[in-house]
């Protein structure tokens, strides 16, 4: 039941999007933010402690975008699956405030009202659905009348009930618990008639699914032992005879049907029931009433022998079974109740669904099922596990902030070894000096682009030319001999033309060259800043993580103790509550074990006057 109110309250916040439709629960749904993702991948694997932790770091550095509000009812569902309905009610308090929207948060308000009501708040619960503003819709509005008629029956109130039960006891959804809880609302508010029509009418409906039968057991069962009450046992058999022989209600429609035939002044008939009851597991009330009833049936018929054998049996079963649950009591003080359980119903993680579902190999623990089975002991072993689980957890924290010192001590380490390596590079590379061949280089740009000099600009083949030129002028200048002078006059002019031609470019390619090292220096200072920077930065960076990992380690250190010792509470809880219940089992087979005590003394007298009057009549 916990996992669909968590796996609803899980649809209505995906329902919050508007890729999401209420009236498909299985539609698809966008996920934008891929740490939304992650917290449903663990979700919806019933990592319920892995997601709702991942949901909360990633609030904390704003990491849902578009997803905000479902993200809030998501963890607001998760905290109501482990019972904390108190933060799971705050946070909802706050969706409504910040005006999330309406079906979002009244599908939110009425899971919360459904897992108060039940853990028995009533009036937590009925504050929650008071808060529904509007109808529900998947299917769902039909289960919140039917919840404001539980909070109205467990509040004795049956008229109010009633009234509210009456519109959809012919829903699809909810119609034969409606129709179960405004029988019996009816019948305690003063009109049996109708309720027990409306018990009858259920009784006798077709239906499938082992829920549904066992419900229509229960209305049987009510039927008849409500009949057995009004001096009815032919109506009380009538209704008896429709619950199956096999199921949770049998053991009570067996006892009930032969009652219903001893009333009838038919014990023998009575007998069959009840012998068949007898067979059954004593550790049920029924069973063990059945083992006085089949010795009365007996007495009734006038087999006294068999009837004195019957509850002389019944006796030494009850000692029996009383020294057995002394012997329960006695290993469930010794801790073997609760150590079994953990040991035979392994749950890695942390969660609200993980039941019991094996009997611990424990002394007589058949003495025990009914209550392993209720909701008070599954919450507080629950409770248990969830306490152990998060000692592990701390445990494996305590390891891994170990880890996390080491590893902050290596980075230290390294720090500090290869800074000095680093500082000497920055050194080496000679900033200053870079800065002032930048500088130089720029004048003799500017004063080549003043005069245009094509000559600052030539490449190292037209130096070289140019270097030869003025030798073969300066050679040709000494010899006067006019036609090399031309020669040399014309290759000059095609040079200079050549270095001409190519000046534009190249004097684009310079203030490009004198922009990259431009670039260069200041990220060199950038680089020397950071540096600088960091040198101030990465020591306190070290210190903050210290602090943080000291401060995390006095945590831990500090909850573990806590952790233990409520756990040790709880182990104590649950034991109190079995032994409550073993105890409360030792009262019923008291008053057993007295019946079955008078009925033989009573058979003894009517023994000893039989004889008396056998005396008498022989005289």
């Amino acid at each position: 039941m916990k996992r669909l109110l968590a796996r609803s309250l899980v649809a209505g916040a995906l329902a919050a999007s508007s890729a999401f439709s209420f009236a498909d629960d299985e539609a698809k749904h966008v996920v934008v933010a891929p740490h939304y993702g992650d917290t449903l991948f663990y979700f919806w694997q019933d990592k319920w402690f892995d997601a709702i932790t991942g949901l909360m770091v990633s609030q904390h550095f704003d990491r849902l975008h578009f997803h905000d509000d479902e993200a809030e009812v998501l963890r607001g569902g998760m905290l109501l699956s482990y019972g904390l309905h108190n933060e799971a009610g705050d946070v909802f308090a706050k969706l409504i405030e910040r005006g999330a929207a309406p079906a979002v948060r009244d599908r939110a308000w009425y899971f919360l009202a459904k897992l108060r009501y039940q853990r028995g708040l009533i009036p937590e619960a009925e504050a929650a659905l008071d808060k529904v503003e509007h109808p529900l819709v998947a299917g769902l509005e039909d289960d919140r009348q039917l919840l404001r008629a539980q909070l109205r029956l467990a509040r004795e109130d049956y008229t109010g009930a009633a009234a509210i039960l009456e519109p959809i006891k012919d829903s699809k959804n909810s119609g034969l618990f409606a129709r179960f809880n405004l029988g019996v609302a009816l019948v305690k508010s003063g009109d049996p008639a109708r309720g027990n029509a409306l018990l009858e009418e259920l009784g006798k409906t077709p239906v499938q699914g082992e829920e549904l039968k066992t419900l229509r057991d229960r209305a049987n069962v009510a039927l008849g032992f409500s009949a057995l009450q009004d001096k009815k046992p032919a109506e009380a058999r009538s209704a008896l005879l429709r619950v199956r022989l096999v199921g949770p209600q049998s053991n009570k429609a067996l006892l009930g049907f032969g009652w219903a035939a001893a009333e009838l002044k038919n014990p023998k008939e009575a007998l069959v029931p009840w012998m068949e009851l007898a067979q059954r597991d004593s550790a049920d009330a029924a069973v063990l009433e059945a083992k006085i009833a089949v010795p009365y049936a007996y007495a009734e018929l006038g087999a006294l022998g068999r009837a004195m054998d019957g509850y002389n049996e019944a006796v030494d079963l009850y000692d029996a079974e009383a020294k057995r649950l002394d012997e329960s009591i006695a290993a469930i003080r010794r801790g073997a109740l609760v150590c079994a359980l953990l040991e035979h119903n392994p749950k890695e993680g942390m969660g609200a669904f993980g039941s019991i579902a094996e009997l611990p190999p424990m002394p007589h623990a058949g003495h025990l099922a009914q209550l392993l089975a209720g909701h008070e002991f599954q919450e507080s072993f629950k409770n248990l596990r969830d306490l152990q689980f998060l000692d592990r957890n701390l445990q494996g924290w305590s390891e891994r902030l170990a880890v996390f010192a080491d590893m902050l001590a290596n980075r230290r380490q390294a720090y500090a070894d290869r800074l000095p390596k680093i500082l000497d590079s920055a050194r080496q590379v000679g900033l200053p000096a870079l800065e002032r061949r930048r500088e130089a280089l720029a004048t003799e740009l500017d004063q080549a682009m003043d005069t245009m000099d094509g000559e600052a600009f030539a490449d190292p083949r037209q130096r070289d030319l140019l270097t030869r030129l003025q030798f073969v002028q300066k050679a040709l200048a000494e010899a006067r001999d006019p036609e090399l002078a031309e020669r040399a006059r014309r290759v000059a002019g095609a040079l200079g033309w050549e270095l001409a031609h190519d000046y534009p470019a190249r004097v684009w390619d310079a203030k490009k060259a004198l922009a990259g090292a431009d670039k260069a220096i200041a990220e060199a200072k950038a680089h020397q800043a950071a540096l600088a920077q960091a040198q101030i930065d990465e020591p306190a960076k070290f210190d903050r993580f210290a602090a943080r990992l000291a401060e995390l380690g006095q945590r831990v250190t500090a909850l573990r103790p806590q952790i233990v010792e409520l756990a040790r509470l709880q182990q104590g809880q649950l034991q109190d509550l079995a032994i409550a219940e073993l105890e409360r089992q030792k009262e019923r087979l008291d008053v057993y074990s007295g019946q079955a005590r008078l009925a033989i003394a009573q058979l003894h007298d009517k023994a000893q006057i039989a004889g008396r009057t056998d005396t008498d009549a022989k005289r």
